[in-house]
């Protein structure tokens, strides 16, 4: 098991984070990303898909991740470098995973034991991977 997804394990089981507030602050730790702990409560309503079943959490704080990391000054400006390398995050995680959705994932992934740890542990090591990925390219 990498350190992020350790991180993303222990946010999630030990703080009791849900699943896009454990990955962001997961990936705050291991990517140094300086987002003040105060922010990281804006990560609180994507999980469980918005509270709604929608796009997974863990896929929220993915997108968020990857914009820190090379959004400069504007996404929209910057739109034509974004686009692709959140459409890899997001296709990864569906190559991977099955789908985005809760809806999609909670049916395979879920436990009443566990709640969404499987979900979280294997969307930190499909982050993580994509996030490589990434890196390679440039």
């Amino acid at each position: 098991m990498s350190e992020f997804v350790r991180l993303a394990q222990y946010y999630f089981e030990e703080r009791f984070y849900n699943c896009s507030e454990a990955i962001i602050r997961a990936a705050n730790d291991y990517y140094d990303l300086k987002i003040a702990d105060d922010d990281l409560l804006l990560f609180g309503g994507y999980g469980g898909g918005m509270f709604s079943g929608m796009t997974c959490g863990c896929l929220s704080a993915a997108a968020a991740i990857i914009s820190k990391m090379n959004v400069k000054e504007n996404a929209r400006k910057e739109k034509e470098t974004l686009r692709p390398l959140v459409q890899k995050m997001v296709r990864n995680y569906r190559e991977h995973l099955g789908g985005t959705g809760c809806t999609e994932l909670k049916p395979k992934y879920y436990s009443k034991e566990k709640a969404c740890l499987k979900t979280v542990l294997l969307s930190a090591e499909i982050i993580e991977q994509t996030i490589n990925e990434i890196n390679k390219q440039d």
